[in-house]
């Protein structure tokens, strides 16, 4: 059944940039009150700014339940919380071998704990008020591991599982729990990674508006694009070493590897801070 958002209260990590800014425009449009979480609480205020429409924000450190508590706070005047776009993350890339413990931390802190506590500060409002909606934005390599994504692709990896068990968890009591899982996205933390072949790289919006379809109908998991789901399903299914085959012609285990790291060199060094 087709959900109204008219009027629906939806609180948004990494709300200031990328997929999170996108979302918010869409779903502002849509009729609804947007909150705003990032760590640039003056650029998230600004993008709040710009949308209107009674949007709000604060910062936020995802890693912190603190901070959570602090933000839920700050931002309390836009009333009860119906949905949750746990949108946060960060994407070091590079030889697991050569990653310094403090970004490990960091890419788990951010990608599964910011997952959790977000989880834990907002849903149990849901179960409360018996409705609500969970949207955990994870990543295609939450279901195939690409190499020098060792640690970002466990990350999204339990993040896939957590949505899976919280959603058998949750169900029972009125709240939908949905994944979205999208390939790489033109925004600043795919920035010189190249996309597989036959795989165009799909933008920030393209992402926001499946989170929009998602909390108008809602969906176990979604994959942006949604045909690559079927194509890792087909492929799922035969042995390991024609999956192998398939995703060396595809380009598709190299895509980390063949990153431009010129390119990405700001990026890595404002995401790998611990």
């Amino acid at each position: 059944m087709t959900q109204h958002l008219t009027g629906r209260v939806v609180v948004i990590t990494g709300g200031a940039r990328g997929i999170g800014r996108a979302t918010a425009e869409r779903l502002a449009a849509a009729g609804c009150t947007v909150v705003l979480g990032d760590l640039d609480a003056a650029l998230a205020a600004t993008v709040a700014e710009q949308i209107g429409r009674g949007a709000l924000s604060a910062e936020l450190d995802v890693t912190s339940a603190e901070s959570w508590r602090t933000f839920l706070e700050a931002t309390a005047a836009a009333g009860p919380v119906d949905a949750l776009v746990n949108n946060a993350g960060v994407m070091p890339i590079g030889s697991l071998l050569k990653e310094p413990d403090e970004v490990t931390r960091t890419i788990i802190d951010v990608n599964l704990h910011g997952v959790i506590h977000g989880t834990k500060a907002v849903v149990p409002g849901m179960v409360e008020r018996g409705h609500g909606h969970v949207v955990n934005v994870a990543s295609a390599v939450g279901r195939v591991a690409v190499a020098d994504g060792a640690t970002y692709s466990a990350s999204k990896f339990a993040v896939v599982g957590f949505s899976e068990a919280l959603r058998s968890e949750l169900r029972p009591q009125g709240v939908d729990v949905s994944v979205v899982l999208p390939t790489v996205v033109q925004t600043e933390l795919s920035v010189g990674v190249p996309a597989a072949k036959g795989v165009k790289p799909v933008t920030a919006d393209d992402v926001a508006k499946v989170i929009e379809q998602v909390l108008r109908r809602p969906k176990a998991e979604v994959w942006v694009p949604r045909w690559s789901q079927a194509i890792v399903k087909v492929t799922g299914a035969l042995p390991r070493g024609v999956q192998d085959a398939v995703a060396k012609a595809m380009g598709a285990d190299q895509v980390f590897k063949a990153a431009d790291t010129a390119k990405r060199e700001a990026y890595e060094q404002r995401a790998r801070r611990p």
